[in-house]
């Protein structure tokens, strides 16, 4: 079947007469979009809206709090506030973001944790999320990741090895941050023991506050996205491409402000935001890549 289907094929897929189909899109209670006109039906969403049903009245679920934590991501964070989406940000890493979802705190979770053993992003087994039978992920983008250095890279930094250096300071994250994580894996693959680095004191909470260490010349490198780089007008090594996942509760993925932001990310002028930014590939963004 296909990616999309007319009004004719989801009549048939939910075995209703298309004026019902109709009905439900007049009425928003039906994952639809137009394109030149024509309504056509994400059969990824439909798939999702059938299940929701089929698991029974959500309305006594417990309300979720319209709260979007894990990771930060310029794009994303960008996005949340053009959109109207009304969703709080309360950004303080992926593995924040984890505990915050599973424990009912948020309605969203940006997540871009690396397996070390596979090298896939985000599996659920790995994160401990692996019994929660209504999750669901959904693709925001694939970015690039790489080394933040400072305005002209003044010590000539090029790859991993180059942060042993002993005049280099590393800025870094919180260790259950998807940046932490991923630092760890590529110094492995480069043959470099994290004990050779010299960290900076404190940990950076967030993608924002690391470019910024470097650059007020608090430290002299650190992982990061180049979107981050870019906004604070560093120099920029990439070295990896990592995929930037949203998790939440099925219910949740027909809330307005869910809803809201993923209608956002199709509009022309979000992606001419994308390509701004730098380091993004949106070829995937809103595929359903897991549903419990």
């Amino acid at each position: 079947m296909h990616t999309y289907l007319t009004t004719v094929e989801v009549a048939d897929y939910l075995r209703l007469k298309e004026r019902k189909v109709y009905d439900l899109v007049r009425q928003g209670a039906i994952p639809s979009v137009r394109v030149t006109g024509k309504l056509l039906f994400p059969r990824h969403s439909i798939d999702l809206w059938l299940m929701n049903h089929l698991e029974g009245d959500q309305a006594t679920a417990r309300p979720v709090p319209v709260v979007l934590a894990g990771s930060q991501d310029p794009l994303l964070e960008w996005a949340v506030r053009e959109s109207g989406s009304q969703l709080a940000l309360l950004c303080q890493g992926s593995g924040d973001g984890v505990r915050r979802l599973m424990e009912g705190r948020v309605m969203l979770a940006g997540l871009h944790l690396l397996d070390a053993a596979s090298g896939d992003y985000n599996r659920p087994e790995a994160l401990g999320m692996g019994g929660m039978r209504d999750l669901v992920m959904v693709r925001w983008a694939t970015r690039r990741q790489g080394l933040l250095l400072a305005p002209g890279n003044p010590l000539g930094i090029r790859r991993m090895a180059d942060l042993a250096r002993p005049e280099v300071r590393v800025a870094h994250r919180q260790p259950d941050a998807g940046a932490g994580r991923l630092l760890t894996w590529l110094l492995g693959q480069a043959g470099v023991e994290a004990a050779r680095l010299q960290f900076t004191e404190h940990p950076s909470l967030s993608e924002d506050d690391l470019a910024l260490a470097v650059r007020q010349d608090e430290a002299d490198a650190g992982l990061g996205v180049e979107a981050a780089a870019r906004r604070q007008g560093l120099a920029f090594v990439p070295l990896h491409r990592e995929h930037f996942d949203l998790a939440l509760r099925r219910r949740s993925y027909f809330e307005p402000p869910v809803q809201r932001l993923l209608a956002f990310a199709r509009e022309s002028r979000f992606l001419e935001r994308a390509e701004a930014m730098g380091g993004y590939d949106l070829g995937e963004l809103g595929r359903v890549v897991h549903n419990a």
